[in-house]
């Protein structure tokens, strides 16, 4: 069995095709009759919107992730358990926990453990939400509808366990919606280390 085979010819190209010099003025005139239409032109001929950027913000989507928050309970301890999901789960491995446990008077000791420091370095989140999908108590959550603020310096952007307690929600709120049952509460099912499960 043979193969046909098809020659195509190169297409014949002229002088002025082949050093590109008037395609290059063609495609500089289209952009600077663009910039002065949009700096120098009357408002309504626009076609660019400009955010004079911070005295105007754009409005952020609901399901935008902004930077990154610690949830409390209602008596203003983390929801935090150090179960270790959130910085097991990041690919940038930018989290990192040092748990620890609470006091034997405690009635959440020996139930769970808290974080000890928990810190955020969102230089190297790369904000793919992974850590709030991974968080079994809701604990970490990226709702606050704020982006990373500029700044020159390094140790500006490593957000500890006080930074990321202080932020709020998108909806003012420290707290989040899914109820948790805590340990003393009439609604918890009863399990700690006395009981078990």
């Amino acid at each position: 069995m043979t193969v046909g085979v098809k020659v195509i010819t190169k297409p014949k190209r002229t002088l002025a095709e082949q050093v590109y010099v008037p395609e290059i003025a063609k495609g500089l005139g289209q952009t600077m009759k663009r910039f002065f239409k949009n700096t120098l032109g009357p408002d309504e001929e626009k076609e660019i919107a400009t955010v004079r950027y911070p005295e105007e913000k754009r409005e952020y989507p609901a399901r935008f992730r902004g930077i990154h928050r610690l949830t409390q309970r209602s008596d203003g301890s983390p929801r935090c358990v150090a179960c270790l999901c959130c910085s097991t789960a990041c690919p940038a491995q930018c989290i990192h926990i040092e748990p620890a446990e609470y006091e034997p008077e405690d009635p959440r000791y020996g139930y769970e453990r808290f974080p000890a420091r928990f810190v955020i370095d969102e230089l190297r989140c790369i904000y793919c939400g992974y850590c709030v999908e991974a968080c079994p108590c809701d604990a970490i959550r990226m709702d606050t509808g704020m982006h990373m603020p500029p700044s020159t310096e390094r140790h500006h952007f490593m957000y500890e366990k006080e930074t990321l307690l202080e932020l709020p929600g998108r909806d003012g709120t420290y707290l989040t919606a899914n109820p948790r049952h805590e340990p003393g509460d009439a609604t918890h099912p009863g399990v700690d280390r006395l009981k078990g499960h």
